[in-house]
C-alpha cells in the first residue's frame, strides 16, 4: 500500500463539498437531484482524512465548482439548458459545506466535473512532487470518477474512499466503485487510510 498512500508522494482531494450540492437548502436538495443524507455522512469521514493528513505531513487540496456565463459553453448549455441555477460564481451555493480550509490548504476552483480540465492541479500536484491521490467528495459517479479517470491517464495512483464520497444514488455509487476498482485504481475506507499514515508517522518517529 506504501506505493499508493506513502505521505511524502499523496495529496488527499476534497471534492464539491460546497452548499449547493450538500446543503439541505442547496440547489441539489431543491430540485431533488441527489441524496443529500448520503452527502452529508461524507463530512465526518472527511474530517477524519484532514485530520490524519495534516498530522502526517499530507496536503490537502479543496476543489470547488463554480459557474459563471463564460464558462457555460455551448455544450455544457445544450445538455443542461440556460435556466439551471447551481454553484453560481459567487454565491452561497459555492462555499464549502461544514469543511474549513486552514492556512497551508490548497484551493482549485474548476469550472467542469473533472478537477484536472481547465484548472493548474496536475502543475500543483507535480510541484509537490506527489504521484498519488486520494479523492473525496461528491458525487462518486461524475465530479469525483471524473477527476479520478483522469488522475489516472495522467499517471497518477489513484484511490478513491468509499466512505467518503457519494453518488447520485446507491446503485450509481456502488458501481463506479466496482469499475474504477477493477480498472483505474484502488477503493478504501477513510479507516484504512488514516490508520496507513497514523502507523507510518508512528513508525518514523520511533
Amino acid at each position: 500500500m506504501n506505493t499508493w498512500l506513502n505521505a511524502e508522494e499523496t495529496a488527499l482531494v476534497i471534492i464539491d463539498m460546497q452548499n449547493d450540492f450538500c446543503h439541505e437548502d442547496g440547489a441539489s436538495a431543491k430540485g431533488g437531484m441527489a441524496d443529500i443524507p448520503a452527502f452529508q455522512a461524507c463530512v465526518p469521514k472527511i474530517e477524519t482524512l484532514i485530520s490524519s493528513a495534516r498530522s502526517s505531513g499530507v496536503p490537502v487540496i479543496f476543489v470547488y465548482m463554480t459557474l459563471e456565463e463564460s464558462t457555460k459553453s455551448e455544450a455544457w448549455k445544450n445538455k443542461f439548458g440556460t435556466e439551471m441555477s447551481i454553484i453560481e460564481k459567487g454565491t452561497w451555493g459555492t462555499e464549502f459545506y461544514k469543511l474549513v480550509p486552514q492556512e497551508g490548504d490548497v484551493l482549485v476552483e474548476k469550472h467542469r466535473f473533472s478537477a484536472f480540465i481547465g484548472t493548474n492541479l496536475d502543475l500543483i500536484l507535480r510541484s509537490m512532487g506527489r504521484k498519488s491521490i486520494v479523492l473525496t467528495g461528491v458525487l462518486t459517479n461524475v465530479c469525483v470518477e471524473s477527476t479520478a479517470r483522469d488522475g489516472f491517464m495522467l499517471d497518477y495512483n489513484v484511490t478513491m474512499v468509499s466512505d467518503a464520497v457519494a453518488g447520485s444514488n446507491p446503485a450509481a455509487h456502488q458501481a463506479t466503485l466496482d469499475n474504477f476498482a477493477n480498472v483505474f485504481g484502488k477503493v478504501l475506507t477513510s479507516e484504512e487510510i488514516a490508520t496507513y499514515w497514523t502507523e507510518a508517522r508512528d513508525l518514523a518517529v520511533r
